[in-house]
């Protein structure tokens, strides 16, 4: 054998060195406590669910549990060896979340945050990137609930298409993307879907897309009653199962003329298109020097257009001050960017609050985020705003904090809003988002192992020549107040690597907390390689010791990569931890 033979071979050898990754020591004591001499039978087994897991529906999950372990040859009829229940707590039968809907379902659409997308039809980025139906099967595929397209008259001037106006982007034929949200809408969940429209049409124009809406969706399209102008209450998300809303407020004028022109040939250069971009995306900043009221424009609106609006988005004027000055009968949406947002935040956060607890309210990316990148959404969320509008094409921390939130409630698109943002005191007072808030849980995470890398990753992924050296890091993406990062240490050599590192976590307001877990390779040139990821809602985490399965980069789930983990929350009773 040669040298360069012995040496291919010794490396094989070392990368490939695994072993069964053994039962911690505290399962093992809870497979003693809770089987009878050896096994676990199927009574003892709903003990453990119930005592230990906290599960509530403990004799089906038992029955599910043993019915899928038969087939296995270490499965005993007696029972389950320690080998089967460390199999069954490593399994998808024991997921980190509940996996169906829990959420109540029957309140106005403004108590929900809705998973929202920002120009949906883009591939990439905001300026020269190609327009598609992919991003938009992809997104709905995933539950997102609001389809945002940009409505603009084609070259010729006789029909519309979708495309980021102002910038070297392609565009997409409209009824292509009618038609693909009407084929994938309800794949992932039955819940409704919105699609608001940013509409650049003419008259004529408005009316060609009114046939082509209501002939694509027929009676799935929800639509006001014909004698009434808008909506004096938003309907609830069981009321509009399987309905298709549209959202929009009609244009103030087309401009047809040299304004128009001058935007296409800003497309003549990347910088030029770069201003635009801003401009456009600014410019739906609803804040004016004006009184809060619907443009008198609307009246001139051809009324098959005006029909298709269930929710209409209003002009909020006068600047974020004149936010409770709305008609108390006409329920709308609203649009600020994320600046807009900050800036209101600083003066008027509880205005934002009460805003929000009946209108709806819609947070977008600032326009210089050419890149497709994300912002922080908790601004958004702590105000209230429901439509919280994400560029879904990229990656990112934000991005995997947002598929982390709407991995809630079954991953159905919607998440009932805490009940600290609905709340009106006696005195007609909201949540102040600038509040000091005192610790309510304390949560505790355990890390016992990871497993799958072998099976998902080529050998030589992470080292060429030795098994990789795998660590964890875990934290809160939260309110300022519970932002916090940890991480385990550092195993080197290891495929199946066994942390057993608990952490704690007090928060402040759980109802808003994200658990952000991420394991990287620790790499020779100091840049760690990533090696999964994933964000659960604190509050929707299943106590005890659950299999949680990691994502890729751009939120894919692995097949085989997973951790097992205990999770643990106590209340804080005047700042003490209650441990009844």
């Amino acid at each position: 054998m040669s040298e360069q033979s012995f040496s291919d071979c010794f490396c094989f050898r070392k990368i490939l060195r695994l072993h069964i990754v053994e039962p911690p020591e505290e399962i093992r004591n809870q497979f003693i406590k809770y089987s009878t001499n050896g096994f676990m039978s199927i009574d003892d087994l709903q003990r453990f669910l119930t005592d230990f897991q906290e599960e509530s529906n403990a004799i089906s999950s038992a029955k599910v549990i043993f019915d899928s372990l038969k087939r296995l040859k270490i499965f005993q009829r007696s029972g389950l060896l320690l080998e089967a229940f460390f199999k069954y707590l490593l399994s998808d039968l024991n997921p980190p979340l509940y996996p169906k809907v829990h959420h109540d379902m029957n309140a106005p659409l403004a108590h929900y945050f809705l998973y929202t997308g920002h120009n949906s039809y883009l591939t990439g980025n905001q300026l020269w990137s190609k327009s598609s139906v992919e991003p938009i099967i992809k997104a709905l595929k995933r539950g997102v609930r609001v389809i945002e397209l940009d409505l603009w008259p084609n070259s010729r001037k006789d029909n519309a298409e979708v495309r980021h106006g102002g910038t070297l982007t392609a565009p997409v034929d409209l009824l292509k993307c009618l038609r693909a949200i009407k084929d994938y809408a309800f794949v992932a969940t039955e819940y409704p879907v919105v699609i608001t429209f940013e509409d650049h049409l003419t008259p004529n124009l408005q009316r060609k897309v009114a046939k082509m809406v209501n002939k694509t969706f027929g009676g799935m399209l929800f639509t006001l009653d014909p004698e009434s102008d808008y909506l004096t209450q938003f309907p609830s998300p069981e009321f509009l199962r399987k309905k298709v809303l549209i959202s929009t407020k009609p244009p103030k004028k087309y401009l047809e003329s040299q304004s128009l022109k001058e935007k296409e040939k800003a497309q003549k250069s990347e910088n030029s298109a770069a201003k635009v971009v801003v401009q456009n995306e600014e410019k739906d900043d609803l804040l004016d020097d004006e009184q809060f009221k619907q443009d008198g424009d609307e009246d001139t609106a051809v009324p098959e257009y005006k029909r298709l609006i269930s929710i209409r988005a209003g002009k909020l004027k006068g600047g974020s001050g004149n936010l409770l000055n709305v008609d108390l009968d006409e329920f709308r949406r609203v649009s600020l960017s994320e600046v807009a947002l900050e800036d209101a935040a600083k003066t008027c956060g509880t205005d934002i609050v009460r805003f929000t607890q009946r209108n709806l309210m819609r947070v977008y990316p600032k326009g210089t985020r050419i890149t497709s990148s994300n912002y922080n959404p908790f601004v958004g969320w702590m105000h209230g705003a429901q439509m919280v509008a994400f560029n879904m094409q990229g990656y990112g921390k934000y991005l995997a904090i947002m598929q982390g939130m709407f991995r809630a409630n079954g991953g159905c698109g919607y998440v009932k809003k805490p009940e600290f943002l609905l709340h009106v005191g006696p005195n007609n007072e909201v949540f102040d988002p600038k509040a000091k808030l005192p610790v309510k849980i304390l949560l505790k995470v355990k890390v016992y192992l990871g497993e799958g890398w072998h099976s998902d990753f080529r050998l030589t992924h992470f080292d060429r020549c030795s098994p990789p050296d795998f660590y964890a890091k875990i934290g809160i993406a939260g309110v300022p107040t519970d932002k916090v990062k940890k991480r385990t240490k550092t195993l080197e050599d290891e495929w199946l690597p066994v942390w057993d590192e608990e952490f704690e976590f007090p928060l402040t307001v759980p109802e808003l907390a994200i658990l952000r877990i991420k394991v990287l390779e620790e790499d020779a040139t100091g840049r760690p390689e990533f090696a999964g990821q994933t964000c659960l809602p604190v509050l929707e985490l299943r106590t005890g010791i659950r299999a949680v399965p990691l994502y890729d980069k751009k939120g894919q789930k692995y097949r085989s990569v997973r951790l097992l983990m205990r999770f643990q929350m106590v209340q804080y009773q005047g700042g003490l931890v209650d441990s009844n």
